[in-house]
């Protein structure tokens, strides 16, 4: 199982929002890239970087910031937020992004998700965040009318890389893992599965461990890396069976 770390962009800064909730932000750094090199230190095998502001915003806003740590890192990176149509994820591709992770536009567009998919192969990611049962949308500013196990069935065959599955109410909050959700989404699906929102510790990872022969191929952490609550060398050791 593969523990990623999370870096959150918005206004050039590395932050971390409280429930989803832009106006209950922690600034952890003002400049992205050294943390980037900071979790490639420790040993991170893929880094998650979502473009807050692009979300909201339904555009690529820190185009220039995220193509400088892909280019400053050997990790591979994911980028989502913002992305809405071919040409940003072709863009993103060429920048040396490894994979692309849509959202709303999954939710408003499937047949898009499954033309991205076709075009750059292993490379399509869809995040399906909910808030209860449903999915929300425009960088969790709304709520969709689609129930996250309807999308995930839908998408399944779409041709993606993998699902991120986030639990709104828990990220950024440190409360630990939901699994009433992301449990029923794995027996739904056979298409691999990162697990995000509420991941605070060791014990965490531990008690995801299990999940991985049911399709969980990693967990997306941030607030409790900056934090210190989780300790990211260690979490990756222990997930790879190493401690």
């Amino acid at each position: 199982m593969l523990v990623v770390p999370a870096i959150d962009l918005k206004d050039g800064r590395c932050v971390r929002l409280y429930q989803g909730d832009y106006q209950k932000e922690t600034v952890y750094s003002e400049d992205p890239v050294a943390i980037a090199k900071e979790f490639e230190k420790a040993g991170a095998e893929l880094i998650h970087i979502v473009d807050l502001s692009g979300a909201k915003e339904g555009k690529a806003v820190h185009r220039n910031l995220i193509a400088q740590i892909a280019k400053s890192i050997s990790v591979p990176v994911e980028v989502g937020g913002g992305v809405r149509d071919l040409a940003t994820i072709e863009d993103y591709v060429s920048l040396g992004v490894d994979r692309v992770i849509l959202g709303t536009i999954a939710c408003r567009e499937p047949e898009l998700v499954r033309e991205a998919a076709r075009l750059f192969p292993g490379r399509v990611v869809v995040s399906i965040d909910v808030r209860g049962d449903y999915v929300a949308v425009e960088g969790w500013t709304s709520e969709s009318s689609i129930h996250y196990l309807e999308l995930a069935k839908l998408l399944e065959d779409a041709g993606l890389r993998a699902i991120i599955f986030t639990d709104i109410t828990r990220d950024g909050t440190e409360e630990g893992v939901n699994l009433k959700r992301v449990l029923p989404l794995l027996e739904t699906v056979s298409l691999p599965v990162y697990l995000a929102g509420g991941v605070s510790s060791i014990e965490d990872i531990k008690k995801l461990l299990p999940l991985e022969e049911k399709g969980l191929e990693g967990v997306i952490t941030g607030r409790a890396i900056y934090t210190g609550a989780l300790d990211l060398r260690e979490a990756i050791k222990i997930a790879k069976g190493m401690a």
